[in-house]
């Protein structure tokens, strides 16, 4: 795990660790980015075109709901199809009411998918749920595969808060409403994991989550199951809602537990815009990662906020510009430069800060604020290396980039023309 910083590293919980498909979570893994798919899993072209989407994106997980026939008969034609294509993500089938159903009538979905997911909440009712749960672990024992036992608060067993509920209102010292949910919350995901190892599924294929669509809550009800279990744990904060509420939300949960060394995997649950990019949630929970230093996913960019000094837009351009060229050539990049993700590279906008933060960078460029000579110089490795001029200042200085990428992770490659050489 590259580009972790001493505190995470620290503090890290080693949960017993879990193999889905190639992926490891738990143990010494790095924290693992998951997606799910909002596709009609029965339309296979659709779902498996946003599966190799989410993975070209960085997604190490993809779920798919599984809800009816269709979509179970659906399941071993999309995995073959992404099989074709060279799409090796794992690929995990999310279960509802029927989970026990489907996999016992579609065997061929039960083998192709790496992992189940099942929520104890709805997994059955009354004097059927111990048996329809029982039905998927065994189902799950067969074919060699891993359980995600995920709790939901929109789905809580209500017989298990009902009964919380009743034993808390005796208590000499109850506690409030919300503690009592919490605590049902925990209970109902570890004796869900208890029952599955108890009918024989090792604790090396459990994965635990307990989706809350609150901020506090999660923080909670997370930090109660660390402390009283050694399950790989998935975080994400469900219902995290649209835009930067849904990632603010979602950074300011996980963000908490994962400096504490919680979570081996999460998800950043967004609600896209309608036609929106679904690949957004994978980029956020990578930001997160590697903003915290918990992991390194492609080269991070600086670049200053602007002010009154700065009217000129051309940093905030060149800043666009880096970063966009780093999407698109990440793809290549990772195949031919392994590492490349450490990066780090600076835009800044004027002379105040900017010589300052360039130098902290691997590259970094101090473009002229209002009112500066026009004349932008470039540090690489901490030392001023040429000054740019002239039009051609954005593609010179992506130039830069390419050649410092070739030279510091592969072969060198020519230098761009019209500059100022420092020797």
């Amino acid at each position: 795990m590259s580009g972790t910083t001493p505190n995470a590293l620290s503090s890290r919980r080693h949960a017993t660790p879990v193999r889905i498909g190639a992926v490891t979570i738990g143990g010494p893994a790095p924290v693992v980015v998951q997606s799910m798919t909002n596709t009609d899993t029965a339309d296979i072209d659709a779902t498996v075109r946003q599966v190799a989407a989410l993975a070209r994106a960085g997604s190490e997980l993809v779920r798919i709901t599984v809800d009816r026939d269709e979509a179970a008969k659906a399941v071993p034609r999309i995995v073959e199809k992404l099989r074709t294509q060279g799409v090796t993500v794992p690929i995990v089938g999310d279960f509802h009411y029927i989970g026990h159903k489907l996999l016992a009538e579609n065997p061929a979905a039960a083998e192709a998918l790496d992992k189940y997911r099942i929520n104890p909440g709805n997994v059955g009712f009354k004097a059927k749920k111990d048996r329809q749960f029982g039905d998927i672990i065994e189902l799950a024992l067969k074919y060699g595969k891993p359980v995600r036992i995920g709790v939901n608060w929109g789905s809580l067993d209500q017989e298990l808060l009902t009964h919380l509920m009743d034993e808390n209102a005796r208590s000499a010292a109850p506690m409030d409403a919300r503690a009592v949910m919490h605590e049902a919350i925990v209970q109902s995901a570890l004796l869900s994991a208890e029952r599955a190892e108890a009918l024989g599924l090792g604790a090396d294929r459990i994965v635990i989550s307990a989706k809350v669509s609150a901020v506090q809550d999660l923080i909670a009800v997370y930090s109660m199951l660390a402390g009283r279990c050694s399950y790989a744990l998935h975080l994400g904060l469900t219902e995290a809602g649209m835009g930067s509420k849904g990632i603010v939300a979602s950074t300011a949960a996980m963000a908490v537990l994962l400096q504490q060394g919680i979570g081996d995997t999460i998800r950043v649950s967004l609600t896209p815009e309608p036609g929106g990019d679904r690949t957004l949630e994978v980029k956020v929970a990578q930001e997160i990662l590697q903003t915290m230093g918990l992991r390194s996913f492609v080269p991070i960019v600086a670049a200053c906020p602007g002010c009154g000094r700065t009217t000129s837009t051309v940093f905030q351009e060149l800043a666009r510009d880096v970063e966009t060229m780093i999407r698109e050539r990440m793809p290549e990049w990772r195949r031919q430069y392994p590492g490349v993700e450490t990066l780090n590279l600076a835009v800044m906008g004027c002379i105040v800060n900017g010589p300052g933060e360039s130098k902290h960078a691997d590259i970094g460029i101090s473009l002229p604020g209002t009112g500066e000579q026009p004349a932008a110089p470039v540090f690489i490795d901490g030392k001023k290396a040429m000054t740019l001029r002239g039009p051609n200042i954005a593609a010179e200085f992506k130039q830069i980039v390419e050649d410092y990428i070739a030279r510091r992770f592969g072969a060198i490659t020519k230098r761009p023309e019209n500059v100022d050489v420092i020797e």
